[in-house]
């Protein structure tokens, strides 16, 4: 059996909903996302996989600090050191999408030493494992940049420019698949955006339309094995009555509250090397322990008071080591809204860190405006501004005859002038 982990979207420097630790000098967050790494590292050297794979968004921005990457590669080291292969896939977060700038992963490509390898462009390698031979296709982000630059593009719209991508990397990934031995276990490792693929939190803003989209169909073709995807934060098998898998594993550690409910993880991989059957790949998601993100959301009652009952409902609740956001709405008939936030935060004292005490008003309904005109006399007039606001009955006939008074007194006072 080969055995291997698969892995992606690690975004060190994502470092929102928290503070800075007081013994290391770094934020808490990116502590938190090293504590992920270190978990899913530590447990492929305890198994002795035969190789991690990576597939890609290392960093948040392409030009990581420094301590972003002392912590990446302090534990990829540690796989080099357990004779542990690591490949790599580039990212779109990694790469900075400008001619002759290195991407965020290029150090890796060259270290004086073997066990390393970045994929920066579609291509094949065969790795050697200590179970055998695998052979890995690399599919990093399809850039546009070098397309846009070529005559023949130029004026193509984003929306050409991500369909001509889908179909010349789908015909790459084609073209690559035909060259390999049915024999020899194959995996398909991208940093792609499928059709059918689930965006959580943040993603859901991305500008889906000018991502090249490519179907699962275009991936989950022979001889591969398993298809081991980038770039969606949550996981997923977008081919579970099928075969191979095709798998993003998501993201280690939440990046951000959208992502609250999802579970976190990394996938195990194994291939069974001499099975004479087509299907002979399994994978399993494996979870990892996160920080708790949790929203309280509470619907108030206007006779009480609002503090008091914001503190009853945080009582309820375990918040030790959480990122907390709070959300209260508020009643239609409240005449007091006042919030004491001080005691609300004191009362998160357990939390990590409160990201908000947030009200949530019920918009008001809009009334419709009558449909006056200065042509109508006096009693249309009334009696459309009267249907409007829902006035009838012994009120429309008091007002009715109140207006016509009015009238009256208004004209013989200028009869009398």
């Amino acid at each position: 059996m080969i055995t291997f982990y698969h892995t992606a979207d690690l975004h060190f420097g994502v470092e929102n909903y928290g503070k800075i630790d007081v013994q290391t000098g770094i934020h808490t967050r990116l502590l938190d996302f090293k504590k992920t790494l270190e978990c899913c590292v530590e447990q492929a050297i305890n198994e002795n996989v035969d190789f991690f794979l990576f597939c890609g968004d290392a960093y948040k921005t392409p030009v990581p600090t420094p301590t972003h990457q002392k912590i990446l590669m302090t534990q990829l080291l540690r796989l080099y050191h357990a004779k542990i292969p690591v490949v790599i896939v580039v990212g779109n977060h990694d790469h900075p999408l400008s001619f002759g700038k290195s991407h965020a992963l290029d150090v890796f490509d060259y270290l004086p030493v073997d066990g390393f390898y970045v994929i920066a462009k579609p291509s094949v390698i065969s790795l050697a494992t200590k179970h055998g031979l695998v052979n890995i296709v690399g599919v990093p982000w399809p850039t546009r940049n070098i397309i846009v630059s070529n005559q023949a593009h130029r004026f193509k719209s984003n929306d050409e420019i991500a369909q001509y991508l889908s179909a010349r990397v789908g015909d790459i990934i084609t073209t690559l698949a035909a060259s390999l031995d049915p024999a020899i276990p194959a995996v398909l490792a991208g940093h792609l955006t499928v059709s059918t693929g689930i965006f959580s939190g943040s993603e859901k803003s991305a500008i889906y339309g000018s991502d090249p989209v490519f179907l699962p169909s275009q991936l989950a073709i022979a001889p591969f094995d398993y298809v081991a995807l980038g770039h969606l934060h949550r996981y997923q098998n977008l081919n579970v009555s099928g075969y191979p898998a095709v798998v993003y594993s998501g993201s280690l550690e939440r990046v951000d509250f959208g992502e609250r409910k999802e579970e976190k993880g990394y996938c195990r991989v194994t291939i069974a090397t001499q099975s004479q059957v087509r299907e002979r790949c399994e994978h399993e998601f494996v979870p990892v322990q996160t920080r708790p993100m949790i929203q309280l959301e509470i619907k108030l009652d206007a006779e009480r008071d609002f503090t008091k009952q914001l503190i009853e409902h945080i009582a309820l609740h375990d918040l030790t080591g959480a990122i907390v956001k709070i959300v209260y709405h508020v009643p239609d008939n409240a005449v007091h809204t006042k919030v004491d936030f001080y005691e609300v935060n004191r009362a998160c004292v357990a939390a990590h860190h409160v990201v908000g005490v947030f009200p949530i008003y019920r918009p008001a309904v809009k009334e419709r405006r009558a449909l006056l005109s200065v042509q109508m006399d006096l009693d249309t007039l009334l009696a459309t501004y009267f249907d409007a606001k829902q006035i009838s009955g012994e009120k429309k006939d008091r007002l009715f005859a109140k207006a016509r008074q009015l009238i009256v007194e208004q004209q013989n006072e200028v009869t009398v002038e």
